[in-house]
């Protein structure tokens, strides 16, 4: 299955051929991830590649005229159909998500403790004076400070980086199994975006949640996440754990990516841009979706649409022209009389 490593648990999610359609134009093509307990996975690609569409499909969240096929399985319970109130338990309860503009996603004239205790009051149950003690410790988790004086602030009187993390304490608020941010540093500075990023890796660390990073920034992927899936045009196209596909891409879309990145170290030399744009839904080539701006093109990627490989353990990419990577031989065991 594409996305799954070889975890000896069961996944706490786990998406099979997820597609998505809206007024008959296909944007996702068969979406397979799994994502166990504790681990953080990055997905990373280009802008409209269907990083978001992915997590928005399996919560429910996109509009009526969506149309949505295949699975996506939490812990045994089908969430692609489910009932109203079976989806209103699970999100923000189970799966948590973190928007990249708290701008937008927090209510202007509402106090931020009684946003806050709203999260509280549906997936806590909590009420009265114990919703205002758990939201301060919340904002005390999360790292913003003279807390209580916070409760009673509104959103345009805190800076973009504590409003972000009075997101990330709306979405704990319900104690997920899985947080999904959604491009959560894109607004914030170099510094606090830094800051962001370590808060995310500590809680997760500390209370065994899973972490499904949505960024197109690879370094942020790298420094935060132990496995990463590259998606481009509504496909998953290449995953592998975080350290090996850094140091060896295997598809040409992941290689450009990096290509494109300025060193920190070492010599200085001229970017390589990936030439062209990811192409429109309603107007993919024939074959491959990336073919067109490949500089490994052959014939046959004109004509074939590559599924995801196996190109060595725990690595798979979604190119015909990749062949499987040398595995390291092994020395026999001697052998003693």
């Amino acid at each position: 299955m594409t996305g799954l490593t070889s975890h000896e648990t069961s996944p706490l999610v786990a998406i099979r051929d997820l597609t998505v359609s809206f007024d008959g134009v296909k944007v996702l093509h068969g979406i397979d991830l799994a994502i166990h307990r504790g681990e953080a996975v990055g997905l990373v690609g280009e802008s409209g590649c269907g990083k978001s569409v992915t997590w928005l499909a399996a919560l429910g969240l996109l509009p009526k005229k969506a149309t949505i096929t295949g699975s996506v399985i939490l812990d045994g319970h089908e969430l692609i159909g489910a009932a109203p109130t079976t989806l209103d338990s699970v999100r923000g309860g189970r799966i948590a998500m973190i928007f990249q503009d708290p701008a937008s996603a927090l209510n202007p004239v509402i106090r931020l403790g009684r946003q806050v205790g709203e999260a509280l009051a549906l997936h806590g149950g909590l009420s009265g004076r114990a919703i205002r003690a758990e939201a301060k410790r919340l904002f005390d988790l999360v790292g913003i400070p003279d807390a209580v004086r916070r409760l009673d602030a509104f959103p345009h009187e805190l800076s973009g980086g504590q409003n972000q993390r009075v997101m990330i304490a709306m979405a704990l608020a319900g104690k997920p199994d899985i947080l999904v941010a959604d491009e959560p540093t894109t607004a914030l500075d170099a510094t606090i975006q830094a800051q962001i990023l370590e808060l995310l890796t500590r809680i997760r660390r500390e209370t065994n949640m899973a972490l499904v990073l949505i960024s197109h920034d690879l370094g942020v992927i790298s420094e935060t996440c132990d496995r990463v899936c590259v998606m481009y045009a509504g496909r998953i196209i290449e995953t592998a754990a975080s350290k090996a596909l850094f140091e060896q891409p295997l598809h040409p879309y992941t290689q450009g990516l990096l290509a494109a990145l300025p060193p920190l170290e070492g010599v200085r030399r001229r970017l390589v841009p990936v030439e062209g744009n990811v192409p429109e839904p309603w107007n993919l080539p024939p074959g491959c979706s990336f073919a067109p701006r490949c500089p490994r093109r052959g014939e046959a990627c004109d004509t074939r649409v590559p599924s995801l490989a196996s190109k060595a353990t725990d690595r798979q990419a979604a190119c015909i022209m990749t062949p499987p990577l040398a595995q390291p031989q092994r020395r026999p065991e001697p052998v003693y009389a």
